[in-house]
């Protein structure tokens, strides 16, 4: 999941690079969210393109050409539309909170 959200990032930063310009000197927020198939991600997709937001898709071509990231425009708009959606690898945070507290 992270590396297909890296993908995406970059197709991003590549097919618009204003967009990132302005995100990357306001606020570089990133945020890894997760549907639960490629039909919901398509679903995602129709809703943002039909509001006019800006996003790259990135398909995997491992697995015929599948849509299995997308990137979103960074904008108070996207950020409602995409609310409700969970935190990517959300099961994680416990682990991944430990695994930040060894360090200090």
């Amino acid at each position: 999941m992270a590396v297909q959200s890296g993908h995406a990032a970059i197709r991003f930063c590549i097919e618009h690079p204003e967009l990132t310009s302005n995100w990357y000197y306001s606020s570089e927020y990133l945020a890894y969210l997760s549907v639960s198939n490629e039909y919901e991600l398509k679903r995602q997709i129709d809703k943002l393109q039909s509001r006019e937001i800006t996003i790259s898709i990135f398909r995997e071509p491992d697995l015929n050409n599948e849509i299995t990231a997308i990137a979103v425009e960074p904008s108070k708009r996207a950020q409602r539309l995409c609310s409700s959606l969970p935190l990517a690898m959300k099961e994680y945070n416990k682990q991944t909170k430990v695994l930040s507290d060894v360090g200090g």
